[in-house]
């Protein structure tokens, strides 16, 4: 299975390209450099790999919820790759990528992720690792940190930017004597792909016009009078 993979949904701009279990990845931190970087690194991984674009099976995106000026262009660039070599797409939370991404280099098998979502609010997710998988507990959703429930947090380990951010409110709501966090995870497209294979498998393909980010929320910005008031 050939599987090329994109993600821009926050800071972090990632290709990679999954021959089976081998994995070729071009990784940067960059903010606002994506649409300079995606190309290029999209470019990269096939060249390392000898392949073309029309050698994948399926072209795999981050779909979010992340940075919306992010998600726009991995939709973009995905559709602009599918039509381009007639494959199928692929949607991917960025949430349980990040997930994946604690398993697979820290061993986490159970994870809060969050992700700053600005506007005094967090992208949240919980998940648990399942035949080697990041799956969903519940819904992934946008919140204000202090709203979360109380949580047991036995065996569970903060993942993401929020655990940074928003620590004061996040933490006393965590029903444990100690928990541990793993602040500086992003989404990666490695781990985009890998979760893609599951994706293709059940075939959960889209094609160019259902290629679309999930925000999780529909207002993307404060008005002038509600940034004032922070």
């Amino acid at each position: 299975m050939k599987i090329l993979a994109i993600d821009t949904a926050t800071d972090a701009c990632s290709a990679a390209l999954l021959i089976d279990e081998q994995v070729h990845c071009e990784f940067a931190l960059a903010p606002r450099q994506h649409t300079q970087l995606i190309l290029a690194q999209i470019e990269k991984v096939l060249a390392e790999a000898g392949m073309s674009l029309q050698d994948m099976d399926a072209v795999a995106f981050g779909r979010g919820p992340g940075a919306f000026t992010g998600l726009r262009i991995a939709a973009g660039v995905t559709q602009g790759l599918s039509l381009a070599a007639d494959i199928p797409a692929l949607a991917v939370s960025s949430l349980a990528a990040m997930a994946q991404a604690a398993y697979h280099e820290y061993q986490i098998k159970k994870a809060y992720v969050g992700l700053d979502a600005r506007m005094q609010q967090v992208y949240w997710g919980e998940y648990q690792i399942q035949a080697g998988i990041a799956v969903l507990q519940g819904k992934e959703q946008v919140i204000a940190p202090e709203d979360l429930p109380p949580k047991n947090s036995t065996g569970f380990v903060g993942v993401g930017s929020a655990w940074q951010v928003y620590a004061d409110s996040l933490h006393p709501h965590i029903q444990a004597e100690s928990h541990s966090t793993l602040q500086a995870i992003y989404p990666s497209a490695e781990y985009i792909a890998r979760l893609a294979v599951k994706e293709y498998k059940s075939q959960q393909y889209l094609y160019s016009s259902e290629i679309q980010p999930v925000y999780l929320r529909n207002k993307v910005a404060q008005t002038l009078i509600e940034r004032a008031k922070v």
